[in-house]
């Protein structure tokens, strides 16, 4: 039963997580995952943005597909 036995991991976390609160760093940013969720967020946020300002260009410009004159 390694669970009930396991270390209790949560000072060493709450060090860690208050030193870099300390240092200002935001929450969502303390985790070592961290990047692996926010980088193909922002891929997918800036990207759909980008895709979006593209496609009202065309339509303002009068047209109605993503590529080519129909």
């Amino acid at each position: 039963m390694g669970f009930v036995n396991a270390k209790n991991k949560v000072p060493e976390q709450q060090r860690i997580y208050q030193a870099a609160y300390r240092a200002h760093t935001r929450v969502f940013q303390i985790n070592p995952r961290s990047n692996v969720y926010l980088v193909p967020f922002k891929v997918v946020m800036w990207g759909t943005f980008g895709a979006s300002m593209y496609a009202m260009g065309r339509k303002i410009a009068g047209y109605n597909t993503w590529f080519g004159e129909n």
